[in-house]
């Protein structure tokens, strides 16, 4: 995707890759990535909307892969406030946000406080309400005051998990990769707040959310005790299409691409956004 970008904040820097030009027909696309994870979870989705001619930019987290620790706010707002700085920033939107996990709760915060800068919203294994991550509370719990002893190589053993079907090929190097990111000075710190946050604010915004929806859930999702009624419901409060993806767990971009990919270019191409300006 090239070379890594920062974005100055109030805050810290947020850091992102950029396709950059997109074809005529071609959208902004924003994508980001939940808690405890890097961008390299569109690796396989980006190039794929990017070859297709979507200008496609993956970001970090506050706190998470190359963007600056320290922030004081890592709610689903303050994410959503990050994303749509970044919109502005690159100055070619409206975008699609494709968000992932508590970074689709990001994107509906984000769709519902600035509706002329999106023009439309993709959410994947969406946590956009307070309900038990399951997969987390069975894993941590027993430890017994789990935020404080979260650990990187615990979150990896988590992260791992959540592939139940057919991880990629790339997922033991990955994991890797994220394991190291956690174990910097300041991360773990931030996936803790993260973990904390509340998305009862995104959940009391989802009717204010005017653009065109997808909810796209693994069907084997364990961080959920039914994904499909999960995507079910975000699903009926959004007016969104939904497909659930058999037998995938919470990452269906970088588990199944080969259904996630089309589903989102097929959506993409149903509610192009209005040209820019």
């Amino acid at each position: 995707m090239g070379e890594t970008r920062l974005l100055d904040l109030p805050g810290g820097t947020i850091a992102y890759d950029d396709s950059g030009e997109r074809s005529p027909a071609g959208q902004l696309v924003v994508c980001v990535p939940g808690m405890g994870d890097l961008r390299g979870v569109y690796r396989f989705l980006a190039p794929a909307l990017a070859a297709a001619g979507h200008r496609v930019v993956t970001m970090d987290v506050r706190g998470h892969g190359g963007s600056s620790t320290g922030w004081g706010d890592h709610s689903a707002a303050a994410i959503g406030g990050d994303v749509l700085a970044l919109v502005r920033h690159l100055d070619d939107g409206p975008a699609h946000l494709v968000g992932g996990s508590m970074a689709a709760a990001a994107a509906v915060w984000a769709a519902a406080e600035a509706p002329e800068l999106v023009a439309g919203i993709v959410l994947l294994g969406p946590f956009v309400r307070d309900v038990a991550q399951h997969g987390l509370k069975r894993l941590l719990l027993p430890v017994g005051g789990y935020l404080l002893t979260l650990r990187a190589g615990l979150w990896a053993r988590y992260y791992r998990g959540l592939y139940p079907g057919s991880p990629p090929a790339d997922l033991d190097g990955y994991v890797r990769a994220l394991r190291a990111n956690l174990a910097e000075p300041g991360r773990l710190a931030a996936l803790r707040a993260m973990l904390r946050a509340s998305k009862a604010p995104a959940e009391a915004r989802l009717a204010e959310v005017r653009a065109p929806a997808l909810v796209v859930m693994g069907g084997a999702d364990p961080d959920f005790d039914d994904p499909a009624a999960e995507a079910e419901l975000v699903a009926g409060r959004l007016g969104a299409q939904l497909v659930l993806v058999d037998g995938a767990g919470h990452y269906p971009q970088a588990e199944r691409p080969d259904v996630t990919g089309p589903a989102v270019a097929r959506f993409l191409a149903a509610h192009p956004a209005r040209a820019h300006g």
